[in-house]
């Protein structure tokens, strides 16, 4: 299940148009194994190439979502993930107040490529809307995560964002740590309502 939900979050935007397909194949019950491992092939080939691309680039994931935020003053980053649809870009949401903005910064050189997205909270799909109204609440910023996720995997953060499991929030960060992908879960510190203070 957690190798499934790591693909998933690879594939957040459908970035491996080539795997992708195999990927989102749901596997009825009692289907033959023979399937379940080409899935699995795939999801290795997949894997394979985003730490090939993602080994090669100039900017970490970090920097990319700085970059972001400042393009709009008091934004902070909602979800981040890395994408190999062309050249390696990373795909970042930055929400402020009622505004989601979507931007993709070059993996290499940090600069801003293709249009910029741009809706507000009242467009967002219910799960979206959920996670990002939670980020509200929640003490911890992405950017936070991601550092903590970094040293515990001893890796580079190539994904990032709040999941919904087991009826609690947490921050999934996606590490590369030599050859493999990990996922590291973290539970956010609450801000209590009566918690005026601000960080």
């Amino acid at each position: 299940m957690s190798k499934q939900h790591l693909f998933a979050l690879i594939m957040w935007s459908a970035t491996l148009a080539a795997t992708a397909a195999v990927a989102d194949v749901q596997t009825p019950a009692g289907a033959g194994a023979r399937t379940s491992t080409a899935q699995s092939e795939a999801e290795e080939a997949a894997i394979r190439r985003v730490l090939s691309e993602f080994r090669t680039t100039r900017v970490p994931l970090s920097r990319a979502m700085e970059i972001a935020e400042r393009l709009h003053d008091g934004s902070k980053t909602a979800d981040i993930s890395f994408e190999i649809d062309g050249p390696p870009v990373y795909r970042v949401r930055t929400i402020r107040n009622e505004h989601v903005w979507e931007n993709a910064i070059d993996a290499n050189t940090g600069s801003i490529t293709g249009k910029e997205m741009t809706s507000s909270l009242k467009e967002l799909d219910r799960e979206d809307l959920a996670k990002i109204l939670a980020l509200k609440w929640i003490k911890q910023e992405l950017s936070d995560a991601v550092q903590v996720a970094e040293k515990a995997a001893a890796g580079s953060a190539l994904a990032g964002g709040l999941i919904r499991q087991d009826g609690k929030l947490n921050f999934v960060i996606v590490v590369a740590s030599g050859d493999h992908l990990k996922e590291v879960l973290l539970e956010p510190p609450k801000v209590g309502k009566q918690d005026t203070s601000h960080h």
